[in-house]
């Protein structure tokens, strides 16, 4: 009689690995076929309508933040529905536990199955972002033209431990993320006819003006108070 064999621990693991890989590739499938359907207003009238809005905002954020969704749009529904306060903590929770989903995934389904990344090329760029942990992560995340899925699947390739990663992403997402909770807010304000929409609107332009020039400003300061200290 034939001896049956047990699949080996790294048979179960590149299963999962491709089970998690095809759940990726059928969100995004679906995203495509049906992004139209998850607009502002329609996010708006699922999230005032559940009894679990801030469990569900979270879990819709992590989804999005998977398929390329962009964040701008959840950080103003949050806005809108939670209003400055709430919407601030929900919109930065959900863009760090989602951007650290990405990077947990690749992680785990590129661990040994991809090439290490070509370090005679890139050896300088992944040194710098890699031993300048979460400060090195935050300016990353600063730079507007990156967009925030692909960041988080391409760190995921890196030696960037966890927690520098986090916290990089919550420093340097944040102040982008609030802008946009404040427009949120400040259109919700407008829309009911209320006079205060003008402070959150002021508020929200000022935040991303800061966040467009941080990244030009930062690296001369610190060259600038480094030196000094030199």
């Amino acid at each position: 009689m034939a001896e049956r064999r047990t699949p080996s621990l790294s048979t179960l693991r590149n299963l999962g690995r491709g089970l998690l890989v095809l759940l990726l590739l059928g969100g995004a499938g679906a995203w495509w076929a049906w992004h139209g359907a998850f607009g502002m207003d329609a996010l708006q009238d699922i999230l005032r309508h559940h009894p679990a809005a801030p469990v569900l905002f979270l879990f819709l954020h992590i989804l999005a933040s998977l398929l390329f969704f962009p964040r701008s749009v959840m950080a103003m529904v949050a806005g809108l529905v939670f209003g400055v306060w709430w919407g601030g903590v929900l919109a930065a929770a959900g863009s760090v536990i989602g951007a650290s989903t990405g990077f947990l995934l690749t992680r785990y389904v590129c661990d040994g199955l991809v090439p290490a990344l070509d370090r005679a090329r890139w050896g300088d760029v992944l040194r710098r972002l890699e031993t300048g942990g979460w400060r090195a992560v935050a300016m990353l995340r600063l730079v507007p033209v990156l967009p925030h899925s692909g960041v988080n699947y391409a760190l995921g390739l890196t030696r960037v431990r966890l927690g520098a990663y986090a916290f990089g992403s919550l420093v340097g997402q944040l102040p982008m993320t609030v802008a946009f909770v404040q427009f949120g807010a400040a259109g919700d304000h407008a829309l009911a006819g209320k006079p205060d929409w003008i402070a959150p609107t002021v508020i929200g332009l000022s935040l991303l003006i800061l966040s467009v020039l941080l990244p030009k400003v930062g690296p001369k300061l610190r060259e600038k108070f480094g030196a000094g200290r030199a």
